[in-house]
């Protein structure tokens, strides 16, 4: 325990409980991965919680309120999730944040998750070009043009093996869309897309 600890003891940030950034019970707002029906993406999409209540305070808290202490939790996440979604070796792939919301997070977050998982490599290849605006409150056509031919890639191919992409939470899909069919033009399959949470609505048999 840091002196910060002593002044400033943690407390839940999925729900103000006093003692740690995540509590078990906000924790097991998180289950097994659960495959989603997401038109337009390709590769199966999957998601380890539902948009809302304590999950989406954790997501929220990690991505906009400086929560970094949970990119630890969320590896430990993903790392135990990879095993539904393809066999070893895997590589995951950061979706990429605009850069004025990274500078302001102080990095990308998705990338921080990324690297707290040991049992994957990571492949940071894409960015989005100039001129991306912030999604929210765009509808699913906004979202598609918003990003049409402004995602990148940045860098070497992943290596041989499964290659997921990660994601804080899938709405209409078009990020995951974007960022698959960048991969594709630029020689790299996707075999899956994992995303910590989504806001997408429940249908019988997803």
């Amino acid at each position: 325990m840091t002196a910060i600890d002593l002044l400033v003891p943690a407390t839940c940030s999925g729900c103000g409980r006093p003692g740690t950034p995540c509590c078990a019970r906000c924790l097991d707002e998180f289950g097994p991965p659960t495959r989603l029906q997401v038109p337009g993406v390709g590769p199966p999409v999957w998601t380890l919680a539902a948009y809302h209540g304590p999950a989406r305070e954790l997501v929220l808290a990690f991505k906009e309120r400086g929560a970094r202490a949970l990119s630890a939790w969320f590896g430990a996440l993903v790392a135990a999730a990879l095993v539904a979604v393809g066999p070893p070796p895997w590589t995951l792939v950061p979706a990429p944040s605009r850069r004025s919301a990274a500078r302001d997070r102080g990095g990308d977050h998705m990338l921080r998750i990324a690297r707290e998982v040991e049992v994957a490599s990571v492949a940071p290849v894409l960015r989005l070009a100039p001129g991306v605006a912030d999604s929210v409150g765009l509808t699913a056509v906004a979202r598609r043009r918003n990003l049409e031919g402004r995602v990148e890639v940045c860098g070497p191919a992943p290596p041989p093996g499964t290659t997921v992409l990660l994601d804080d939470v899938v709405t209409t899909g078009a990020t995951a869309s974007a960022c698959v069919r960048a991969l594709w033009q630029a020689g790299v399959r996707t075999h899956a897309v994992l995303v910590l949470t989504s806001a997408r609505p429940h249908r019988p048999g997803e």
